[in-house]
């Protein structure tokens, strides 16, 4: 029910995030942040005006494997990214 909605929307938004952390990467012309609000809210830390700080947490749960390994593929991904120098305003 609700807690499925609920993962259903984070794991859309961080999905988004995702992608534009890849176009980043990849110094794309088009940044997709309006591809959810959490992207959106953070586009001025995200595009060179700020700064960023990744958490990666992980569960020492063997049943949670899974998912800690696509944590750190994640966590791994955003680290590989340079999103410039901060702008002080």
């Amino acid at each position: 029910g609700q807690q499925l909605k609920e993962a259903q929307a984070i794991n859309k938004s961080l999905s988004a995030l995702s992608d534009v952390f890849v176009a980043l990467s990849r110094k794309s012309a088009h940044i997709p942040y309006r591809n959810s609000k959490l992207t959106h809210f953070l586009q001025p830390c995200l595009s060179g005006e700020g700064k960023a700080l990744v958490i990666a947490n992980l569960s020492p749960i063997e049943d949670s494997a899974h998912e800690s390994l696509c944590t750190l593929r994640f966590a791994s991904m955003v680290g590989s990214c340079e999103l410039g120098k901060a702008v002080k305003h």
